[in-house]
């Protein structure tokens, strides 16, 4: 299954790794906090011209991108596009999703929510988008295991926020490990959580999500399912300068194993050939539901996309419901309430 720009598809989970060299040219903001994976190390306040080491990011000063300029000039070629900028420009809806979850809090707990907590974080653009529509006091952390998304993020999302990139943390973190504060609401966006293939490693984690919150926090998660959901196959779709190609290449359905990954193709017959690659388990929403409730929620609540006026796709709008409706594909959200 592949999803338009306006709709939600996968994010990495497992991105190709950097070299060491490559990990280290990366820049970062000057402000955003970035806490390391070993306990006992300090983060430094960032400078200017610092360069990253023992586990600070920092910032470098911005120049000019020569893969830049050549995009602006000839369009994307797999020798100058940034798979981190096409993903989001193909696949993330910030603004819509940000949206979605302060609706969801506000009906339930009838407030505004202000400290926010993004699993799988990756280059943080749901974080920044928070903070960026959140008043003064607002909070935003992010825990992902990969450096290298990390630090496209700082050195991308966050210059433009000013005081308030301060207000964001982000940790070299496995999603399970605690933070910083308690939280008004934790997402896993993109299917991310998909990355555990074992009941009891699920129930961990939602189980380290309750804990987390505030009292009458939420923990959003989303899924997706349907009898196109398991075929293997490749589907694409264009975008302006190129093509994204959601391809569904293994699926086991004796243990739910699943492999999927993103493509990018250009005009000059050029590609970066599976970009993004995942290992997950395909769970159904009855499952994650029931694994909700054992970790200890309230209740958890169902929210369905609907459908555009010709009935032929997703219209980005998401209800709440008990049922849903039986189709081909179909995306979801769990709200867990504590």
């Amino acid at each position: 299954m592949q999803k338009s720009a306006s709709e939600r598809a996968v994010r990495p989970v497992q991105p190709p790794k950097a070299s060491a060299a490559a990990k280290a040219a990366k820049s970062a903001s000057a402000v955003a906090r970035v806490e390391p994976a070993r306990a006992g190390a300090r983060v430094e306040p960032a400078r200017a011209g610092a360069r990253v080491e023992k586990g600070v990011v920092e910032r470098k000063p911005r120049r000019k991108s020569r893969r830049k300029a050549a995009r602006k000039a000839k369009g994307y070629t797999a020798a100058t596009a940034d798979k981190y900028e096409l993903y989001q420009k193909a696949v993330q809806s910030p603004e819509l999703d940000i949206g979605f979850l302060r609706r969801v809090f506000k009906s339930t707990r009838g407030r505004e929510a202000l400290h926010f907590r993004e699993d799988f974080c990756g280059t943080g653009l749901l974080s920044a988008t928070w903070l960026a529509e959140s008043p003064a006091g607002a909070t935003a952390e992010g825990f992902d295991l990969d450096p290298e998304p990390v630090a496209w993020g700082l050195a991308h999302h966050f210059d433009d926020l000013g005081e308030k990139s301060k207000a964001y943390t982000v940790h070299l973190k496995d999603v399970r490990a605690a933070g910083s504060r308690a939280y008004d609401v934790r997402v896993s966006q993109n299917f991310s959580h998909f990355v555990f293939t074992k009941r009891a490693e699920m129930l961990a984690y939602f189980e380290a999500a309750r804990e987390s919150l505030v009292d009458d926090g939420v923990f959003v998660i989303d899924l997706y399912g349907g009898s196109d959901a398991t075929e293997e196959m490749k589907e694409d779709t264009k975008f302006r300068g190129f093509t994204y190609v959601w391809e569904q290449d293994k699926f086991f359905p004796g243990t739910g194993e699943y492999t999927n990954h993103i493509t990018f193709r250009f005009p000059d017959g050029t590609a970066l050939e599976r970009a993004f690659s995942y290992k997950w388990r395909m769970w159904y929403l009855t499952e994650l539901a029931d694994i909700l409730l054992e970790a200890g929620f309230q209740r958890v609540d169902r929210y369905f996309e609907g459908w555009n006026a010709k009935g032929t796709a997703g219209d980005g709008i998401f209800r709440k419901g008990s049922r849903g409706e039986n189709c081909g594909s179909w995306i979801a959200y769990l709200v867990g309430v504590k």
